[in-house]
């Protein structure tokens, strides 16, 4: 599913804000734990529910797309 979320690669460093773009949700990997796609890269996610919205790394949680496929 397509959802906004907050990405780390596009984060605001002057202002120190997370900055929200689209990302793909693909499926659940864990307690909490997700395989998104962001640009053409998988990576995981988390969801805050105090935001209500996912948290995507694209920097540091790169996963490597022959472990896990879908």
């Amino acid at each position: 599913m397509k959802v906004q979320a907050y990405i780390h690669s596009l984060k605001d460093r002057e202002h120190d804000r997370n900055v929200l773009g689209e990302a793909e949700i693909i499926r659940k990997i864990g307690d909490n734990l997700y395989l998104a796609k962001v640009n053409g890269i998988r990576c995981t996610a988390i969801f805050n529910p105090f935001v209500s919205r996912y948290f995507v790394d694209d920097v540091y949680g790169i996963v490597d797309a022959r472990k896990y496929t879908g």
